[in-house]
């Protein structure tokens, strides 16, 4: 190792939208801390904030059926679906700041208006995709929510998906025109390529072998050039930890009791890919079903309009699938080197607890394309395999821990560790991740920095109105948020509004305006 030491006031390990997202609010309410970057890969956003690593939804609730509940009594439990279209929120709020400050120059470089939708099938999901809208209606955060069992709209609506549909079964959509595609990817480089002309220090190629507390309550880290294999010691006050699936084994090296008793379960995912532009072009829309009994909520169905680079594709999927390895890029040893002596039985309580989901991950992995082909086409009938390709994307390593509902419970989206002191965190988990990024930098910074917060607040406020404020209490900021950040993102003439009306042959509902 190097006797080089080179000292900073932040640290962030990982160049994902996390990182890039911590970095950019950071170096807007303290221009003059030092920050630097590593990233063992050769560029930012190649995990799994890559644009084809991820479905690209701007996850805000509009669609997603496995963020709203049926209790037993038979009413909708909405509030995780509000709660995550709120942080939805605040990331459209900053980005819109940025664009306005000129710190990003054009918002359809990463984002792009995309109606949302979800699509049932048979009585009893149906009748649940109604309730699920009622619920929703009297929400001004969803307002602009369509819905219709009648085929002749949804026929309008998806006519890729309704084209040659056989099946006697009743079905019905939702649809709210104001959903996105975010390329998470593409937002990433731009954030970083920001943070670069403001001093930001980026190390690419670059992975952090270890990470101690010193004497003086500094964070030291071993930093190893992946070219050279030369090493280095940087210290730093704070320091984020937010490598994907990577970041476990980082925040086990680090010791924080935090970060005890807590294990990873690793899923890979496959998606469907459709470049044909005479299919592409008869389907624009994120339409999203119901998961099968079994399956992982990351393996919710969905037909996606994606935006690359400028040019349409289809998604379909994702399949699910199992790999020990915690990155796309990463060590088949991942899995196993997790564990540790405090996580053991929490792992294998999880080992026991899960076999139903480790036997469906196994079946998906089995699937041959044909297979994958016939789930399709529960989506598209006419689906025709020259048209699809399999491609592999990111890895999503889901939580393990010991909770209320048990040992080695599995726990789904994301979640912050961070040491006592706030001189540490780590950021682990899953969905609904990048789209909720600078709400979840919100809490690290509320966690980390509490000495820092009331000083900050003005530059909050700037950059986050809703920052400090329940949207839910308050529908006339709601709509001033839909409608300034659709003006400055490019997305002014996605539909806010609109009115109720009935169809011959099925329903067709709006929610009003509120």
């Amino acid at each position: 190792m190097s006797n080089r030491q080179t000292r900073t006031d932040v640290i962030l390990i990982g160049a994902g939208i996390m990182s890039a997202t911590l970095g950019s609010l950071l170096k807007e309410l303290v221009p003059d801390w030092k920050i630097t970057v590593f990233e063992r890969r050769a560029n930012a956003g190649e995990e799994s904030s890559n644009e084809w690593n991820n479905a690209g939804t701007g996850h805000s609730s509009l669609c997603e059926l496995n963020y709203t509940t049926e209790k037993p009594d038979g009413s909708i439990d909405i509030s995780k679906a509000v709660k995550v279209n709120e942080e939805f929120q605040a990331s459209r709020q900053f980005w819109s700041y940025l664009v306005n400050n000129n710190l990003i120059r054009n918002p359809r470089d990463f984002i792009v208006p995309v109606p949302h939708m979800s699509f049932v099938q048979g009585e009893q999901d149906v009748a649940f995709l109604k309730k699920r809208f009622e619920a929703l209606s009297d929400n001004p955060l969803f307002e602009g929510m369509e819905f219709s069992d009648d085929p002749a709209k949804l026929a309008e609506w998806i006519p890729l998906m309704m084209k040659d549909r056989k099946s006697n079964k009743p079905i019905a959509a939702t649809r709210i025109e104001s959903g996105t595609d975010v390329n998470f990817g593409a937002l990433t480089r731009i954030l970083f390529d920001h943070l670069k002309g403001k001093n930001v220090d980026l190390h690419f190629n670059h992975n952090v072998d270890d990470i101690k507390r010193t004497s003086d309550g500094l964070w030291e880290l071993k930093v190893r050039n992946v070219d050279s294999g030369n090493a280095e010691r940087h210290t730093a006050k704070f320091v984020f930890i937010g490598g994907g699936g990577g970041s476990l084994h980082l925040l086990q090296k680090s010791g924080i009791p935090e970060g005890k008793g807590i294990g990873g379960f690793p899923v890979s995912g496959l998606f469907m890919v459709c470049k044909n532009p005479e299919v592409v072009e008869q389907h624009r829309a994120k339409v999203y079903g119901k998961a099968a009994i079994g399956a992982p909520p990351m393996s919710v169905p969905h037909l996606d309009t994606r935006v690359i680079d400028n040019k349409e594709s289809l998604f379909f999927g994702p399949f699910a699938g199992f790999s020990p390895k915690f990155l796309k890029f990463g060590s088949m040893l991942d899995l196993f080197t997790s564990i540790k002596g405090h996580n053991l039985t929490t792992m294998m309580a999880a080992g026991v607890k899960n076999v139903p989901l480790t036997t469906y991950l196994i079946k998906q992995v089995m699937l041959s394309k044909e297979q994958r082909m016939e789930e399709l086409r529960e989506f598209v009938p006419n689906a025709k395999g020259e048209d699809w390709e399999l491609l592999v994307a990111g890895q999503r390593v889901q939580i393990i821990k010991d909770t209320a509902a048990g040992k080695g419970t599995l726990q789904f989206g994301t979640e912050v560790i961070s040491a006592a002191d706030g001189s540490i965190a780590a950021l682990l988990g899953a969905s609904p991740g990048a789209s909720t990024a600078v709400s979840v930098m919100l809490e690290i910074i509320n966690k980390c920095f509490p000495q820092h917060i009331k000083e900050w607040e003005p530059k909050l406020k700037e950059m986050i109105p809703s920052y400090g404020e329940s949207l839910l209490n308050n529908p006339s900021l709601i709509h001033e948020i839909h409608v300034t950040t659709a003006r400055m993102l490019g997305l002014a003439g996605t539909k806010q509004t609109a009115s109720s009306s009935e169809e011959t042959g099925g329903e067709t509902r709006m929610v009003k305006k509120a």
